[in-house]
């Protein structure tokens, strides 16, 4: 079936109003998409606030707490997801990185993803709701909860686009798309239409933020197209923003975190 993933991030969901936003603009995809599951980060600077906590009460707090007090800001921001898709009378059930089987090492506050297993998700997407990720978590295989570090959620979005087939991952920011350069240090840098994974990489890692690289690794490791689209200027049926592909797909997704060294 044809299978959308959308991300979210924390500009996207920064206040409580543009939850209105993003689930229209989830109803919109559903004229196109039969099956689509949302990742969502936290709301605007939840997660720096929720660390700047922890640290008020130990500076340098147990790494198991730690993951355990963070990633409840992406638990907030599905929920009123869910909710606000439900006040468009579309449903939507909300999962934990955990509940959506997103199996990681035990490292905590930076593991890796080692395999996706979606059945849950599965069930809900072919009855015809939206299924809404907690991005930036998972479970280790001890039953830990753990987190993935800063902008793991475009790998959480990833990672479930590969495990469900996707035709691709639309990435939803508060930029146009990927630049030249950092348009906030050269105002002349150019919105590329088009790029491959490695350029993409070679312009992250010049300082641009907008994906996390090891999202771009793996989408290249999968040949799963990203679409970098803007949060505020979207419109059904303009294809704007940056698409980066490439024109194999392999099925690699395992193999890729066994390279990461972290089995």
């Amino acid at each position: 079936m044809n299978t959308l993933v959308m991300k979210f991030g924390g500009a996207a969901v920064a206040t409580p109003q543009q939850f209105s936003r993003i689930a229209s603009i989830i109803v919109q995809r559903l004229h196109e998409y039969q099956r689509i599951a949302v990742v969502v980060s936290a709301m605007g600077d939840t997660t720096d606030q929720l660390i700047t906590l922890a640290k008020q009460v130990n500076e340098n707090p147990p790494r198991r707490e730690y993951d355990m007090l963070v990633s409840v800001g992406e638990r907030i921001s599905i929920s009123l997801l869910a909710m606000a898709l439900a006040a468009q009378n579309h449903k939507a059930i909300s999962f934990t990185g955990s509940q959506s089987g997103i199996i990681t090492c035990g490292n905590h506050s930076d593991a890796r993803i080692v395999d996706v297993r979606p059945h849950r998700l599965l069930s809900v997407l072919d009855a015809g709701s939206v299924a809404i990720v907690a991005g930036f978590q998972g479970v280790s295989r001890n039953g830990e909860i753990t987190t993935l570090g800063r902008g793991g959620s475009d790998t959480s979005a990833v990672a479930l686009a590969v495990a469900l087939n996707a035709s691709k991952v639309e990435f939803f920011k508060d930029v146009s798309g990927m630049f030249s350069e950092d348009p906030k240090v050269n105002p002349l840098a150019v919105l590329l239409s088009q790029l491959t994974y490695a350029d993409a990489q070679r312009i992250i890692q010049k300082g641009a933020q907008v994906l996390q690289s090891r999202s771009v690794s793996l989408a290249s490791k999968n040949g799963m197209p990203m679409h970098v689209r803007s949060f505020h200027d979207f419109e059904p049926g303009k294809h704007s923003g940056t698409m980066i592909l490439q024109p194999e797909r392999s099925n690699s997704l395992q193999r890729f975190y066994e390279e990461e060294g972290c089995l």
